[in-house]
């Protein structure tokens, strides 16, 4: 059921990242949106890891994907690769580490 529900949110993460910016409305707080997708990502993921011992592996994982979400962002029109989106995903990351 986790891992369900994790590819679940994956998906929704990597499509609200990969419309096209003219199809999103403004979006005043996007740095916290990365925050707590990408925390609320590590979570699960750390989590179901847990009892295999790959829990740094899921992290890993988790940043992939969110490094690879916003290279693909330079294919989407009005969008772009954002180092600032790739440290706040990487910060809720970090937190979901540490709270995990």
């Amino acid at each position: 059921m986790e891992l369900a529900l994790l590819l679940c949110l994956t998906a929704a993460v990597s499509a609200g990242c990969l419309v096209p910016a003219r199809w999103l409305p403004p979006l005043p707080n996007d740095k916290l949106m990365h925050f707590v997708a990408f925390g609320l990502l590590a979570l699960l993921a750390v989590r179901i890891a847990q009892g295999s011992g790959q829990r740094a592996a899921a992290l890993v994982i988790v940043f992939v994907i969110g490094l690879v979400i916003e290279l693909l962002q330079n294919t989407v029109p009005g969008r772009k690769f954002c180092w600032r989106d790739l440290i706040a995903n990487t910060a809720g990351i970090a937190l979901a580490a540490l709270i995990a």
